[in-house]
């Protein structure tokens, strides 16, 4: 099955940008996934193809039109897609790498681009929008964001990583960050390569790769490390 995101953006060009290189190139070359881009200014029907207007109750910036993103979705995504339509928003769900795994076991995404101040309400329940966060900044627009969604999980669909493991002992993998990786030189700078790693003890190594990786979650992300622990407490 091929995994197919369609992207409705105001800037087109800037796909498939990154994605057209390395895994994600090579993937999409092979036919695993494909990338569609509409243009949303295609569906405005004034003059100027005005896609925005001035915020009900005032302030400052301007706001993405219900009606002309309700013509853009409609058009990439009949109501039969079974396709999730997700909207990039700093507001968003925050992403992770459990919803990046549901994604890439699905059909694919239709994926909108948020711009100016962002997009009327309206359109957001009457379409089921799904706003999805890549972090707590604000971007230039929605685009960016759209990229590092596909380029997270894209790498996770059937046959892009050479190894397959690789992807079961990354960060956020069980809810821990990932352990400290070395290769040679064995000497750097007077920094060796801790000697357990090369002692050939593969269960001495398991354990060292894990005690590292659970020191890191406390150390630089006690939230995730609390929810760990919350996780385990429930489990009987």
């Amino acid at each position: 099955m091929t995994f197919h995101a369609t992207v409705l953006t105001l800037y087109p060009e800037m796909f498939p940008g990154s994605l057209d290189l390395s895994l994600a190139g090579r993937a999409r070359e092979a036919g695993t996934w494909s990338l569609e881009t509409v243009q949303i200014r295609d569906f405005a029907t004034t003059k100027h193809r005005n896609v925005d207007d001035t915020p009900a109750g005032g302030g400052a910036g301007m706001v993405m039109r219900a009606d002309v993103l309700a013509r853009a979705i409609d058009h990439a995504a009949p109501g039969d897609d079974p396709r999730p339509r997700l909207l990039m928003s700093p507001r968003g769900k925050p992403l992770d790498q459990r919803r990046v795994r549901e994604l890439a076991a699905g059909p694919g995404a239709v994926i909108l681009c948020g711009r100016f101040e962002g997009v009327d309400q309206r359109v957001i329940e009457a379409r089921g929008l799904e706003e999805v966060s890549v972090g707590d900044y604000v971007l230039s627009g929605g685009e960016p964001a759209a990229l590092v969604l596909l380029d997270a999980v894209i790498r996770l669909l059937p046959g892009v990583m050479g190894n397959d493991a690789s992807g079961e002992e990354e960060s956020f993998e069980g809810g821990l960050l990932e352990h400290p990786q070395y290769t040679r030189p064995q000497l750097f700078e007077e920094r060796p390569i801790p000697e357990v790693l090369l002692s050939g003890n593969h269960a001495k190594i398991a354990a060292w790769r894990r005690a590292e990786a659970e020191r890191l979650t406390r150390e630089r992300r006690p939230d995730l490390w609390a929810a760990l622990n919350k996780d385990r407490q429930r489990v009987p």
